[in-house]
């Protein structure tokens, strides 16, 4: 077994969380969990078999076994992980995901968000549930060497610095710069991973945070137009009609969004699926 297939989109249902301890009395434990999915980060070297598979064990490897498993887990003395095992409900996209991966600099992070669901399930099992549904989408999106699911580490990475820097000066440059390639390198990467520009990326999630705030704040439309980047009223006016369909004032004047819709509107969808026709990309500045 290499690849185990399961849904993310709903909380997990934890049922257990601690620090295991192994390899004291025996090298070699033999155990089954029926219902229950085991999700391990490990401290130790070993091995987990699991049917023909064998996996070896290395301090950052991070496991996750379905429900009703044999496992086989060899020790070289004293062991230690964290252990989660949990239910997992079935809403939302199905995502395969490896049982054993090395999480490497992910690893700290993991432990951090384990650590608080092991102190937090005696008082707060919402709260230990919280961080283990996080740790589990962490897990979940693990760069692969077969990058099968996965998006692109320097997208991620764009996107990311795009997201905190939204409100401030942007430029393809200084995404780059942040990212640690050249300005050329990215915009090949961005578009072929997306099949859009930087550029329109950018314009794409500054309009979309001026809708939330035009629907769902007080703010003035100069401050919203601030809190973008987007300073100029006049440029802002544009690019919301433009980009939303509509003036800033007229998106306030539709009201809250409706239950049940998506805040983000139809309007300005900005996926890889995307069809129809664009306008051409800007310069690459924003």
């Amino acid at each position: 077994m290499e690849l185990v297939t399961l849904r993310l989109d709903e909380p997990p249902t934890v049922a257990a969380a601690g620090i295991g301890i192994h390899g004291v009395a025996t090298d070699h434990d033999v155990f089954r969990l029926p219902g229950l999915w085991q999700l391990h980060l490990y401290n130790y070297e070993g091995t987990l078999t699991i049917g023909r598979s064998i996996h070896p064990i290395r301090p950052g490897h991070v496991s996750l076994v379905p429900p009703d498993t044999e496992v086989h887990f060899r020790y070289r003395g004293r062991s230690e992980h964290f252990y989660v095992h949990l239910r997992l409900n079935g809403a939302g996209t199905l995502r395969s995901v490896p049982v054993m991966q090395d999480a490497g600099a992910e690893s700290t992070r993991l432990a951090d968000l384990l650590g608080y669901a092991v102190a937090a399930v005696p008082s707060s099992l919402p709260r230990a549930t919280a961080e283990v549904w996080a740790a589990l989408w962490r897990v979940a999106e693990l760069p692969r060497n077969d990058g099968a699911g996965r998006q692109h580490p320097l997208v991620a990475a764009a996107q990311a610095y795009i997201e905190v820097h939204l409100a401030g000066p942007l430029s393809v440059p200084d995404v780059a710069d942040a990212v640690g390639i050249s300005h050329t390198h990215l915009t090949r990467v961005f578009r072929a991973e997306t099949g859009h520009t930087v550029v329109s990326y950018i314009r794409h999630r500054r309009l979309q945070r001026a809708r939330h705030l035009l629907l769902a704040s007080t703010l003035s439309i100069t401050a919203i137009a601030a809190a973008v980047g987007i300073a100029d009223l006049q440029a802002f006016n544009k690019a919301c009609r433009r980009e939303l369909g509509a003036s800033p004032r007229d998106i306030r004047g539709s009201g809250p969004t409706p239950p049940g819709e998506s805040p983000y509107g139809r309007r300005g969808s900005l996926t890889r699926a995307t069809t129809g026709r664009r306008s051409a990309p800007a310069p690459d500045k924003s």
